[in-house]
């Protein structure tokens, strides 16, 4: 057994990792980069080695930088973990030339699978059924035209290299193929360093489902039953269960054997998942891919088997057999894995930056397991992938882990930044989801049900978050008279004492809502034990309340009494009552200083941080509103930025490659033809 291992990754995998190579006794090396300085898998592992700047491609994409500081920690073996490096021959290969081992398949097999072309053929001669498509080598743009064309729109365009759903375009028509074709390609390079692509009939409505495998050297391979990973958006899984629901034992069989096949195929060694396509509708079944690593989903094998699939990754690749035969690997009860990510579904899933205030996960045990790598405080950073936690559940039968989902969802909060939190919530409370197996159509046919528009808070929410705001105020003053000289000074005291009259303020709070919020504002008279809230159309005669470390809040409102979460950081204020989205405040007027501007009419800006990946037209070009005039590349995936409205484009105020805040402006962009005529 090894010694000690370095970890090839961040976030939650390299967190996860850590946490196996402690309990085996396996000191661990971390690597981190210029913008993971104080990240979580940092601070858990025994030592760290910078590997370079933030963006991937000049640290975790490193080979080179990695396997040197392998060799500065004496660590005898590498884990990748996924993404990144994971499914990279040629790094699988320069580590065995250094004499440090890789903790996953031969170069040979991730060469045999990761090509997804090769992957297919294959396949193909084994007998099993591919999704219609051209899986050769030729990446000619117009070769791929045609071939699209010959399968009939829409048609879908898939990175060679790599996952994740990086990449991956769905194409509507003929006119709308280049465009994505050049998109597609940008992003797996970004992504993989390798920009191939295959081309593939576009079903709208299908199950996806894979089956773990693990192979040793002793050409020993055993499956680990069958997972659904059916619900997705942007073509990434965001909830997987095990075993897979409502499948016939005649198809579960066949895909478990097709899947020990593949593995036999190649020499397989380590763990792998094999993937395919379900048709709901007439039962057919696809080989989709085989991805030559341990799958972001893992947790949920992990919970029906009891099998740490990392320590077999490391026992394998220490030259040991299997721990177990298939006769031994049972599979007990119904487990499901939520990715809770740092986005904003209400503006088409678009990836989000910025500070963690607050981070609330329930109590973990044998049934409810949270696998993260960000703690309060921490920075969601635009140069990776945007997960913040995995929360994964499991119980006797499918119907019990659906409801202690909805029960972990309910007790884990998130501020600072936007999040799925409440897509998660909603799907796993829908009717059709716990009635049914999903398929990857799911988010877009219940979208109304799943991502409804957030209402104004009503006059309770409104009046807790200025009674939160009266707790910290209150608090900060006891804290002050705590170490004022005369604590009896009537200058120290809380309870608004005046001498001749009562004392009252002003707060108004502008709601953050998607339709846009205006100025609400609050009346405060205080009274010697409560406060008289006048709010819009409605008054609090007697409120009070109790705001504890933690952001508990506990008010009454004339005698109905209500609980709430409340965090404040900077000028925001957020309330969460209950499951539901947290409502969000800013402080505005005289109590926040300088009131917020409207943004003006017409501006092009960034809808996030990220990097100038293309621009899609020239300056002084005529433009129609919506019409895409730049790409913008964050976390790992690309984003049209559309004209706001019609007119031409003078100037772009930055260069290609730059990289740029949220709310920038990105061009000077004028009603009207440009000066001297079209362009």
């Amino acid at each position: 057994m090894f010694s000690k291992i370095l970890i090839a990754n961040r976030g939650e995998v390299a967190c996860r990792i850590i946490r196996t190579a402690r309990r085996l006794g396996i000191a661990s090396a971390a690597v981190y980069s210029d913008a993971d300085r104080t990240a979580m898998h940092v601070g858990l592992a025994d030592e760290a080695f910078r590997i370079g700047p933030a963006p991937a491609r000049a640290s975790y994409l490193d080979g080179e930088k990695i396997i040197e500081a392998a060799q500065k920690s004496g660590a005898q073996a590498i884990h990748p973990g996924y993404g990144f490096l994971a499914e990279n021959a040629d790094f699988a290969e320069r580590c065995a030339t250094a004499g440090v081992v890789f903790i996953g398949p031969p170069a040979a097999a991730i060469r045999a699978m990761g090509d997804k072309a090769q992957a297919k053929a294959l396949m193909e001669k084994a007998g099993i059924p591919l999704v219609p498509g051209y899986h050769g080598s030729e990446q000619d743009p117009a070769l791929l035209s045609r071939n699209a064309l010959a399968l009939g729109y829409p048609v879908l365009i898939k990175p060679l290299a790599g996952g994740g759903g990086k990449g991956m375009k769905i194409v509507a028509r003929e006119d709308e193929f280049a465009a994505a074709l050049a998109s597609a390609v940008r992003e797996a390079l970004s992504a993989f360093g390798d920009g191939r692509v295959l081309i593939e009939k576009y079903f709208s409505r299908t199950r996806h489902v894979e089956v773990q495998i693990f192979a040793d050297a002793r050409q020993n391979v055993v499956h680990l039953f069958d997972r659904d990973c059916s619900i997705q958006r942007r073509h990434q899984k965001i909830i997987e269960e095990a075993p897979a629901p409502g499948l016939s034992d005649v198809l579960r069989q066949g895909m478990r054997e097709a899947a020990l096949s593949a593995a036999r195929a190649i020499g397989y060694v380590g763990a792998g998942t094999v993937e395919f396509l379900l048709s709901p509708d007439d039962g057919a079944c696809y080989f989709l891919e085989m991805n030559t690593r341990l799958q972001v989903e893992h947790p949920v094998t992990e919970m029906i088997t009891g099998v740490d699939l990392v320590e077999w990754q490391i026992h394998v690749a220490a030259g040991g057999a299997l721990p177990l035969r298939q006769e031994e690997i049972r599979s007990l009860g119904h487990a499901i894995e939520a990715r809770l990510y740092a986005e904003d579904p209400a503006r088409d899933f678009l990836p989000q930056s910025g500070r963690i205030a607050r981070l609330d996960f329930p109590a973990q045990g044998t049934q409810v397991r949270i696998d993260t790598g960000v703690r309060a405080g921490d920075a969601i950073s635009i140069n990776y992938d945007p997960m913040i936690a995995k929360l994964i559940v499991w119980d006797k039968d499918r119907r019990r882990t659906v409801l202690k989902l909805c029960a972990a969802l309910a007790e884990s909060l998130v501020a600072g930044v936007a999040t799925n939190l409440d897509l998660l919530r909603n799907i796993a409370a829908h009717r059709a989801f716990t009635e049914a197996p999903p398929d990857t159509g799911f988010i877009g046919r219940h979208a109304d049900d799943l991502l409804p528009k957030l209402q104004p808070a009503g006059i309770d929410v409104l009046a807790m978050a200025v009674i939160g705001l009266l707790c910290e105020r209150a608090a900060f003053v006891r804290e002050k008279a705590q170490r004022s000289s005369d604590p009896w000074s009537p200058w120290t005291n809380q309870n608004g004492w005046r001498l001749n009259e009562e004392a009252r303020c002003t707060v108004r709070l502008r709601e953050i809502v998607p339709e846009g919020g205006g100025n609400r504002t609050v009346e405060i008279c205080y009274s010697r034990n409560a406060w008289r809230l006048d709010l819009p159309g409605r008054t609090f005669f007697h409120a009070s309340g109790t705001l504890a470390p933690d952001g508990t809040l506990a008010a009454d409102l004339d005698g109905h009494r209500v609980k709430a979460v409340w965090v404040r950081f900077g000028e925001e204020i957020l309330v969460f009552a209950g499951a539901k989205a947290a409502h969000r405040f800013l402080l505005a007027g005289p109590v926040a200083g300088v009131e917020r501007r409207d943004e003006p009419p017409g501006r092009l800006t960034s809808p996030m941080p990220g990097r100038i990946a293309a621009f899609l037209v020239a300056p002084g070009a005529i433009v129609e509103a919506n019409q895409p005039v730049l790409v913008l590349e964050a976390m790992k995936m690309e984003h049209m930025v559309r004209a706001p409205k019609g007119g031409f484009l003078k100037e772009f105020k930055f260069q290609l490659g730059d990289h740029v805040g949220e709310d920038v402006e990105l061009a000077t962009f004028e009603t009207g033809p440009p000066p001297g005529g079209a362009s």
